[in-house]
């Protein structure tokens, strides 16, 4: 519970703030020094943090389902502790509890502190050896996990799906109940369809997986193949099939929550909010143009101080800065320079100095 707690808790605010950590490093790398960032608010800025969130929302969603089937692999599963396939018969499990029985027993420990903890490896693998053999609590096993060995006025399987259904109740009780209010106060709008169809499809695969004698064909032939194909993951127990797809379903809720808005249709802004946008904009360029100035006053200011009180220095300097931007400046401009070209075209070749330009 507190794990999840954790989890949920991580999910308001990491996002945002990894966010911001990346689309700081992504600027540092594809933006030269010296080059203007975008700033935030700006279109730029916006599409770019849009697409990170976006991102990083997804992977953390896959993150969160990695780190539930991780705990889950954690804690095992009984054909585990006995190192069975799933489909073992009762007979090959007997003898395998035998077999390592002989090799863990609590007797054979050596100090006190190795036979506390042989012991409790023994009764686990004596719940394991207990559970497997018996028919209905191996199907009661399987279908809702080691909580059944708490269960008590139990001895059937009638009676182990009904405790069962009792302790799944709340969750989609609680669960259809929190949307419904959240949707009558205006919250949850925005993929609203997606929301109530994946619960459904949910229950009806968890309905399909607690009363069939067998297990779900999505896991028999879908997912316990390509993982134990393509990885070292143990086979998938309907119990921790069903734990997996609670955490992706109430995780992706939350995603969903949050990629509400970057996916929504954003509103344009009234002009009075366009104009005052604008004016910062203006304000801010200004200041920029401003302190531009005076960062050039200042540094021609430097470059003058050795003419201070050189007045033929100081006209020779400026008569070679006008002329320098007379040749770099204005006569490197394409319309004077064409304007020149055709000035010159219309000239007499071989013509005198002074001569009238030939007539068109």
């Amino acid at each position: 519970m507190s794990s999840n707690i954790l989890s949920y808790v991580g999910w308001t605010f990491l996002p945002n703030i990894v966010t911001g950590w990346i689309q700081s490093i992504y600027y540092g790398i594809t933006i030269r020094a010296g080059d203007p960032k975008p700033q935030p608010g700006t279109p730029r800025y916006i599409k770019h943090r849009r697409r990170i969130h976006i991102a990083v929302i997804v992977i953390y969603l896959l993150y969160t389902i990695y780190e539930a089937d991780h705990t889950l692999r954690q804690e095992g599963d009984f054909y585990q502790d006995l190192d069975l396939p799933v489909d073992v018969d009762e007979k090959k499990i007997k003898a395998r509890f035998r077999r390592l029985a002989a090799i863990y027993h609590p007797d054979k420990a050596v100090n006190p502190e190795e036979h506390a903890n042989a012991e409790v490896y023994f009764v686990k693998l004596k719940s394991a050896q207990d559970t497997l053999t018996d028919t209905t609590k191996r199907w009661a096993y399987e279908r809702f996990g080691p909580d059944v060995l708490a269960w008590q006025h139990v001895s059937s399987i009638l009676d182990y799906l009904l405790v069962g259904v009792q302790t799944v109740a709340p969750l989609y009780g609680g669960s259809i109940a929190v949307m419904v209010l959240l949707g009558l106060f205006g919250y949850l709008q925005w993929g609203r369809y997606w929301r109530y169809l994946i619960f459904a499809c949910l229950a009806l695969v968890e309905y399909h997986t607690l009363t069939r004698p067998y297990w779900s064909p999505m896991l028999t032939k879908v997912v316990n193949p390509f993982v134990t194909t393509f990885t070292s993951h143990p086979p998938i127990l309907p119990f921790q099939f069903l734990a997996l797809a609670h955490k992706a379903t109430f995780t992706f809720f939350i995603a969903l929550g949050q990629l509400s808005p970057l996916f929504a249709p954003q509103d344009r802004p009234a002009s009075n909010s366009s104009t005052g946008l604008d004016e910062q904009q203006l304000q801010r360029l200004e200041q920029m143009v401003q302190s531009t100035e005076m960062e050039t006053q200042r540094l021609l200011a430097l470059e003058m101080a050795p003419l201070v009180g050189d007045e033929a220095g100081q006209n020779d300097m400026k008569g070679r800065v006008r002329e320098w931007l007379v040749q770099n400046t204005i006569r490197a401009d394409p319309q004077v320079r064409d304007a020149m070209g055709r000035a010159m075209a219309k000239r007499r070749v071989g013509a005198p100095a002074g001569a009238r330009p030939v007539a068109t």
